[in-house]
């Protein structure tokens, strides 16, 4: 009639103790480490490691010279490392920019770690001639996590969660530690359970399809939002609420204290309402401070934190910020596997749901033909529709216990390389009239990080868009950037991000994003406008490197050279050979 059984379960060996991996992790606590075989040898060799040093894309020779087949003390070989500097016998306008670079930025070198893991788990980007700065739009996966993950399927049998069977206990179990996991990494205190769904769009959808709407309360979002987040005023205008935005500033995000004020003017009465609000803009790069979330929670609302943009690169604790509920995809953090993402919500939120259907696994009992049925009583599969991703959950906590060992340098990396890329890519002029070649339209960083362990106030994207080198500067059509970019083998995005206030605040339509009317297509809105609606938008992450912004201004720089624009124009437009831009 449901999904539960009343067998009891019998402890069955780990994913870990299959694979080898450390079991000894405190769960109490964030997952810092990653367990390695081999770590006696691996910790001598760190010892001779300094700041300065990366690893060598050089192969030790193996077997060694003393090396016996029955000797099962040796370890296998391990990579060597060589200092990171410029080559000596390539010092090409690369090499000399890196070396300026670096003595600018002497605490980039501090994140020699990321370096090493650039070579090691992300190599294909550097063998295959990739640039990739769409991070935003999804994370690169480490090769290692896939060979794990691999691994592990081709060694264990894994069966439907909703059994009882040898497989399905094992299922289940790998669910409960990825469960547990999610948990440990954001720092939630008891009280949180995690819901797993497709993404961070499902996990918004759950909570606005469920949440009490009526007459007596409202909905309060900021206008630089996912798209994913306006759609729950659907759900709010449908059951009679109120929705109210909270605008952005020229270059997104809300001023706090407006924020504060709506909030206020609109709190709840007789019923609770709901506050969205977006921990980072995917476009226009505005971290908003999470006090705000305590802020609301005093007044009565219930809060809803879209954590997709914030944590790939930044440290979220529940602990410090308990936010009724929180939506992440970890495809965004850590690139494998995609399909998965998490709803990490208080239980007591929960309780105030309430859900239009149910279906299979969130149910005990159901009467049939009639009207009755009975929630199963484990809170969370309440939630889960169906069967969930049981094959990949493995992945999402080895994903986890990843990310938190290179999370800690991550924000001082991508600070020394925003900077770096914003002062460059505003430096550039035309050949021919001297004008800009760029007009960066997202939120800068307001502080340069120095040291490991920081918290930046801004994230690493960077929204612009391209113009031409005449005298008023016409906005370059994002398509032809997008054909160039495509060319010399980089990956960026262009459009409105699927943030369309975000977008609207930064290129300055606001006025003609009011006078939209039903039916209105992205075509109809372009010509009103006059261009090509959206930007170009650069975002980096986890892989990046001093290489990646070097191509993306070497990109810019060649559409500053009029011949080469207008060679490249050509190609776009298939017109004769000397035809005017």
């Amino acid at each position: 009639m449901g999904n539960k059984h009343s067998s009891p379960v019998v402890p069955h060996p780990s994913r870990e103790q299959r694979i080898g991996v450390n079991t000894n992790d405190d769960h109490s606590a964030p997952v810092s480490h990653i367990s390695l075989r081999y770590h006696k040898s691996q910790a001598s060799l760190m010892k001779s490691i300094s700041s300065h040093d990366t690893i060598s894309s050089e192969k030790p020779v193996w077997p060694p010279r003393n090396y016996h087949p029955n000797d099962t003390h040796l370890p296998p070989p391990l990579t060597t490392y060589t200092p990171l500097t410029p080559s000596i016998s390539r010092q090409d306008a690369e090499a000399r920019a890196y070396s300026a670079f670096l003595k600018s930025f002497p605490e980039y070198q501090s994140t020699w770690i990321l370096d090493t893991l650039r070579r090691t788990d992300f190599a294909r980007l550097d063998r295959t001639g990739e640039t990739y700065v769409d991070y935003m739009g999804g994370a690169q996966h480490p090769e290692s996590l896939v060979r794990v993950h691999s691994t592990f399927l081709t060694e264990t049998v894994m069966g439907n969660t909703h059994s009882v069977s040898n497989s399905s206990r094992l299922s289940s179990q790998c669910a409960d530690e990825a469960r547990d996991a999610v948990l440990s990494f954001f720092r939630a205190p008891p009280g949180y359970t995690v819901i797993f769904t497709a993404n961070a769009t499902a996990a918004l959808k759950l909570v606005g399809e469920a949440y009490p709407f009526t007459t007596s309360n409202s909905y309060i979002l900021g206008a630089d939002s996912h798209n994913s987040v306006h759609g729950i005023r659907e759900y709010a205008s449908r059951r009679g609420a109120e929705v109210h935005y909270i605008p952005s500033t020229s270059t997104g995000g809300f001023v706090l204290s407006t924020a504060k004020d709506i909030l206020h003017q609109h709190r709840p009465q007789n019923a609770s309402s709901l506050f969205a609000l977006t921990g980072l803009s995917n476009i226009s790069n505005a971290k908003t401070p999470l006090s705000i979330i305590g802020f609301a929670s005093s007044l009565g609302y219930h809060t809803l934190l879209d954590a997709a943009a914030l944590a790939p690169s930044s440290m979220i604790s529940l602990s410090e910020t308990p936010v009724d509920a929180m939506v992440v995809s970890f495809y965004k953090m850590f690139g494998y596997p995609t399909g998965v993402g998490a709803l990490i919500v208080k239980e007591s939120f929960l309780q105030t749901l309430e859900r239009p259907w149910f279906a299979g696994g969130t149910v005990d009992v159901v009467q049939v033909p009639g009207s009755i049925f009975t929630r199963t009583s484990n809170v969370h599969e309440q939630f889960e529709d169906g069967t969930i991703n049981f094959m990949t959950l493995p992945a999402v906590t080895d994903g986890l216990r990843f990310l938190s060992a290179y999370l800690p340098f991550l924000p001082l990396r991508l600070s020394c390389l925003t900077h770096y890329l914003v002062t460059s890519l505003s430096r550039l002029r035309h050949d021919s009239t001297g004008t800009p070649v760029v007009k960066i339209l997202s939120r800068l960083p307001s502080r340069r990080l120095k040291s490991v362990g920081e918290q930046a106030d801004s994230g690493s994207t960077i929204s612009l868009i391209f113009l031409s080198a005449s005298p008023s500067g016409e906005m370059i059509p994002n398509s032809f950037i997008e054909h160039v970019a495509v060319s010399r083998n980089i990956s960026l995005r262009t459009g409105c991000m699927c943030n369309p206030g975000g977008a609207a605040t930064l290129l300055g339509i606001q006025d003609q994003m009011e006078r939209l009317y039903p039916g209105v297509t992205l075509k109809d809105f372009e010509r009103v406008v006059g261009r090509e609606l959206g930007v170009v938008r650069i975002s980096l992450g986890l892989a990046s490197n001093f290489q990646d912004v070097w191509n993306i201004v070497m990109f810019a720089s060649s559409l500053a050279d009029s011949r080469t624009r207008q060679a490249l124009w050509d190609t776009w437009t298939n017109v004769p050979i000397g035809q005017a831009m």
